[in-house]
């Protein structure tokens, strides 16, 4: 795949991808055209050799692989690891307020956010809505009302003379999205149920049982900058690592048995059923190799590439990273170091991604956090812990992580994906 068209499905996806339902839904599409079959969990598996599969755990998290051979406690896999979802603001389950002459809407923030960077957006809702059909069934449905219907207004300096010497957003009281004025109807199981026959004629609906909700910001991702070098564009933390390694699946030619994980839940711990911390990927792994000896033997013959997105040195604020370790965007990923182990990668596998990169001519940056400020962390170590395979910790650098936008660079995500499509067909890993 050429850079531009590269760049430009990548803005397709992200845009497509408002939810992890969403995500999971847009990768899922991509695969069943380029052949993979679909294995449901609670079916009886085939697996042949040569084989693409895929299969999805809560409509939110997916793991795809190719076999190319079966023999896998002698060729390990090469695994790529993301996460589908992002901060934002996620809709209570009695969400309809009516505030001072306003129906609003009540939220819960999910995961780090950066709050203020909310206010002022035009926001939309999408996710999942279950409901009981006339027939007596219970399904889901995804739903993208995709228009702005939204907004939360920032207060007027004139009543915050402070606000520019540093302010905080209340999650209670001072983040509940406006949708309209009183005197107007409003009933949001209606309104939903509205968006539902919107997108599905053909479905009879009894009644909305519950939902999935969340807020996002309507502004389409985009390439900027003079020389359009950046990616500015909501969650890419860390749907753009789910897109460069469903890339790089998708282009290995088969060769080498691979594996892309996208797992749910990652901004607040990964614990669930279809977290890095729960069982999908082990279930699966297991499916696999059942024999117990050779699961073992085919996990230490494999490497994970887990990819998150790394702190790109922020040039007003250069005196929150360590000199030598300060990533700046276009220069290539970042390999990500803790001796604590809040990044799972290690001198082997950090040599041999150095050694893949190094033939895709593609440069190699090192991030390790000040030793005063606390170390976030990722998939890596959560996976590495659960089964054992020898992980390494990547990301591309990124300008304002959690924001509602955050920005990346427009070269960063092509050469990783050239790097980890390389990765895909590699033979050997690390000798012993």
């Amino acid at each position: 795949m050429k850079h531009t068209n590269f760049n430009d499905s990548l803005l397709s996806f992200l845009q497509s991808s408002p939810t992890p339902f969403h995500a999971t839904d847009s990768m899922r599409n991509a695969l069943i055209a380029e052949g993979f079959v679909e294995l449901i969990e609670e079916n009886n598996w085939v697996i042949e050799e040569g084989g693409k599969y895929f299969v999805t755990r809560n409509e939110s998290a997916l793991i795809a692989f190719t076999t190319a051979e079966l023999n896998f406690s002698q060729t390990g896999w090469r695994m790529i690891g993301a996460h589908t979802d992002s901060p934002c603001l996620k809709l209570k389950p009695n969400a309809q307020v009516g505030r001072f002459g306003y129906h609003q809407l009540g939220v819960e923030v999910y995961g780090g956010v950066l709050l203020h960077t909310w206010l002022d957006r035009d926001l939309s809702i999408a996710g999942r809505i279950t409901l009981k059909t006339k027939a007596g069934d219970i399904v889901s449905r995804l739903v993208d009302f995709k228009d702005p219907i939204a907004v939360v207004p920032n207060l007027a300096i004139h009543l915050n003379r402070q606000a520019n010497e540093g302010f905080s957003v209340n999650p209670q009281e001072e983040i509940l999205p406006i949708l309209c004025g009183a005197e107007n109807e409003f009933d949001l199981h209606e309104l939903l149920k509205a968006q539902l026959v919107k997108q599905y004629a053909d479905l009879s609906i009894e009644r909305i049982l519950d939902f999935e909700l969340s807020l996002y910001d309507t502004q389409p991702a985009a390439l900027v900058g003079l020389h359009k070098e950046y990616i500015c564009s909501a969650r890419l933390d860390n749907l753009l690592s789910c897109f460069v390694g469903l890339r790089a699946l998708l282009d290995s030619e088969g060769q080498r048995p691979s594996l892309l994980v996208c797992t749910d839940h990652e901004e607040i711990g990964s614990l669930s059923a279809c977290g890095a911390n729960g069982p999908f990927l082990e279930d699966v792994l297991h499916r696999l190799t059942p024999n117990p000896e050779q699961y073992v033997q085919a996990v230490q013959r494999s490497m994970l590439v887990s990819a998150d997105n790394a702190h790109a040195l922020h040039p007003n604020y250069a005196n929150k990273h360590d000199k030598n370790h300060a990533p700046a965007i276009n220069k290539g990923a970042v390999i990500k170091v803790n001796a604590n182990q809040r990044y799972a990668t290690n001198s082997e596998t950090a040599s041999v991604y150095r050694d893949i990169a190094a033939q895709e001519n593609y440069d190699v940056q090192c991030f390790v956090v000040r030793s005063d400020m606390a170390c976030g962390s990722t998939i890596g170590p959560i996976t590495s812990g659960e089964i054992g395979v020898p992980t390494i910790d990547i990301g591309l650098p990124t300008f304002g992580m959690h924001s509602i936008r955050e920005l990346a660079g427009s070269r960063d995500a092509y050469g990783l994906y050239k790097v980890l499509t390389r990765f895909t067909k590699r033979d050997k890993l690390i000798s012993r």
